[in-house]
């Protein structure tokens, strides 16, 4: 593969990756059996203040961007689109994606967005443009304070899914779902996805004169 066509692969699965990540969130909504933590606290927030979930997501993901300056994080042009670009194809997704009355369409629903979850997860991480602005402050707590990233993960979405959840996020089946299946799906997608390294041109060996 020519490097032009590998740094074409990468916008393509970056700008592709967000997109769908947004759907798969929508479609978890929809679904209405518990979202990740971070959605519990991005829904909770919106139907207090009456701001549209998407507008919410990306205000908490600029708010994390902040708190990357203490653990001097660097910040990649996918971290920035993350924190912008999901939002509002997770609006998109709201908007073409109908409530469900059936349980079992909801189950089918809420996995569905489960596993587009992932695919989009390997889709955007694979571009390797930057990790998301939540991903970012755990690696940075980690790199600042030596805490284990598990520890961390674990603390800071426990916190934000018991703040979600006194302000109203939907908390359920699916939230634990999330929490036990994301991990490992992830764990497939992101060595498939990943976009190898452009090839380097190896310099023309030296001709006997040359070398001299």
């Amino acid at each position: 593969m020519t490097p032009v066509f590998v740094m074409t692969r990468r916008w393509v699965q970056l700008l592709l990756g967000l997109f769908l990540y947004g759907i798969a969130i929508a479609m978890m909504i929809r679904a209405a059996i518990g979202i990740s933590p971070w959605d519990v606290l991005a829904q909770g927030i919106s139907l207090r203040t009456g701001i549209p979930f998407g507008l919410v997501t990306n205000i908490v993901g600029v708010v994390v961007l902040l708190l990357w300056i203490p653990l001097r994080q660097r910040l990649g042009i996918g971290t920035v689109l993350n924190a912008l670009l999901i939002g509002p194809s997770a609006e998109v997704g709201l908007w073409l994606i109908p409530l469900q009355d059936n349980i079992w369409m909801r189950i089918l629903l809420f996995v569905g967005g489960l596993l587009l979850l992932a695919i989009a997860t390997g889709l955007y991480i694979g571009a390797r443009f930057g990790p998301g602005p939540r991903d970012g402050l755990m690696t940075g707590i980690n790199k600042k304070y030596g805490v284990r990233i598990w520890i961390v993960r674990t603390s800071i979405e426990i916190v934000v899914l018991v703040i979600g959840w006194i302000l109203g996020g939907n908390v359920g089946f699916g939230t634990l779902a999330f929490a036990l299946l994301v991990g490992p799906l992830v764990h497939i997608t992101m060595p498939i996805l990943r976009v190898p390294d452009a090839p380097t041109t190896p310099e023309p060996a030296a001709s006997p004169a040359e070398s001299r």
